[in-house]
């Protein structure tokens, strides 16, 4: 039997395991590696304050075994927010028992009551098991492409 995981928001005992997730994350997606410290102070900085954004974890027994952050973008043109669903990452030995799933539907609802208007993230093009993931939860590839120029 799976038992169901506890969503909250990350607190600050919180900041190892997240930045551990992400450095698991990076390595994986794009086999690169991420300065630790850097890192750790980006985490630190949106745990310390709201106004960047907040990170949602999942718990099983009392453990972290999934993350991701949460960042907003505002839209002019329906006049509302864009949650952005950033760092999204879940275990490996946790993987395929419907984690994400209920950490995405309470992040879903939380977007609901706060009058969000839409739930974004970007996933990289040859993660096609992340895709059929987020297609499988009712999202839909966006019409628009990404662009960035690094400074």
């Amino acid at each position: 039997m799976t038992i169901a995981p506890v969503i909250r928001r990350a607190k600050s005992e919180d900041l190892a395991t997240i930045v551990r997730f992400n450095l698991s994350l990076v390595k994986e997606a794009r086999g690169k590696e991420l300065d630790a410290t850097t890192l750790q102070k980006g985490v630190q900085a949106v745990l310390n304050d709201g106004d960047r954004g907040f990170y949602t974890v999942a718990e099983i027994e009392n453990r972290v075994v999934a993350a991701v952050l949460v960042t907003f973008e505002w839209s002019d043109f329906r006049n509302a927010w864009f949650w952005w669903l950033q760092d999204v990452y879940v275990e490996p030995s946790h993987r395929q028992q419907g984690i994400f799933r209920t950490l995405y539907q309470s992040l879903k609802t939380q977007a609901d009551r706060s009058n969000v208007c839409g739930l974004r993230l970007y996933v990289y093009q040859g993660n096609v098991k992340a895709q059929a993931v987020y297609q499988a939860l009712g999202m839909l590839p966006s019409d628009s492409l990404m662009y960035e120029e690094p400074l």
